[in-house]
């Protein structure tokens, strides 16, 4: 009997090699960039999801980013300093955390997601696995500015005015985060002319091929947006369509862009190879349950 209790397991690693040798894999970290007049750690937004993220993954790392020295600085920042600089600021953190060092996956949540972008664009060390942008404007937003979060209404309220007056002169654009995103599809040479980040990032005035490449090494770029949001416009920007050039009215998907069309981001090769990923859920902005979030995006994080 003694012979037959050391011949049964030494079966069993045969028939299945590697069984048990080896722990298994442990998540890749996660990167979070909170919305506008949000902070890092708010309990009842980002710190609610880093939370849920941890109890569901259990032992995986989680940055929830931060700009400034502290959380009032982080939420000021979410409005008033440069996108650009706050893209370079977000590249050093990560390249100086080791956890990161053998990659991670990132979801931004609102401007997150499309600041996470640039990340992607601009800072491939180290690398980013997986993109989750929920209810990110990767073609622009706000025109016609949407309410603001919470007690940040007055802020807003001051901000659509400065934008209305001038959203695309030198002044504006430098010191106004919204600005650097905002979108006049009546103004468009405007646009792509003095936008200095989303016309960028969006390739409106050139190629960059770093730019392409980079993004392109994402093995999936998740796309959420809210069926029923009343923050964006228009709502399509969060897959990446926007209104037909010259007007306020109709929208066009990703797929029928200039963007796409020309390939000048590398987004029609992704969406050929099933690297584009295009969620819809039901709510308005950043409204979603804790049930759809276990259910639909915890997998990309796993």
């Amino acid at each position: 009997m003694a012979a037959l209790r050391v011949a049964v397991p030494v079966l069993l690693l045969l028939l299945l090699p590697g069984l048990c040798l080896e722990p298994a894999a442990a998540a890749a970290p996660l990167v979070i960039w909170h919305g506008m007049g949000d902070s890092c750690c708010n309990p009842l937004s980002m710190g609610y999801v880093q939370k849920l993220v941890e109890k569901k993954i259990p032992g995986i790392y989680v940055l929830s980013l931060k700009i400034g020295s502290n959380l009032v600085q982080d939420m000021e920042n979410s409005f008033f300093m440069n996108v650009n600089s706050q893209v370079r600021d977000v590249c050093s953190q990560l390249a100086a955390d080791p956890h990161l060092k053998g990659g991670y996956n990132a979801m931004g949540f609102s401007q997150g997601g499309q600041f996470l972008r640039a990340v992607a664009q601009r800072c491939p060390s180290p690398p980013m696995l997986n993109l989750i942008s929920v209810g990110g404007q990767h073609q622009g937003s706000v025109y016609g500015f949407p309410r603001c979060p919470g007690e940040s209404s007055h802020i807003c309220d001051w901000i659509r005015k400065t934008l209305d007056l001038g959203a695309y002169t030198q002044a504006v654009q430098e010191h106004l985060v919204q600005a650097e995103y905002w979108h006049d599809p009546l103004k468009e040479e405007d646009y792509r002319k003095n936008s200095i980040f989303l016309a960028d990032i969006n390739q409106e005035r050139g190629i960059n091929e770093t730019y392409k490449k980079n993004l392109m090494a994402l093995k999936k770029f998740v796309m959420v947006k809210f069926l029923n949001d009343t923050m964006v416009d228009p709502p399509i920007s969060e897959w990446f369509g926007f209104y037909k050039s010259g007007q306020a009215k109709e929208t066009v998907p990703l797929q029928e862009t200039s963007l796409y069309k020309e390939d000048r981001l590398g987004l029609q090769e992704m969406d050929k190879a099933g690297k584009l990923v295009f969620l819809g859920v039901k709510g308005d902005h950043l409204h979603f349950s804790e049930e759809w979030f276990d259910t639909t995006i915890l997998p990309f994080l796993q």
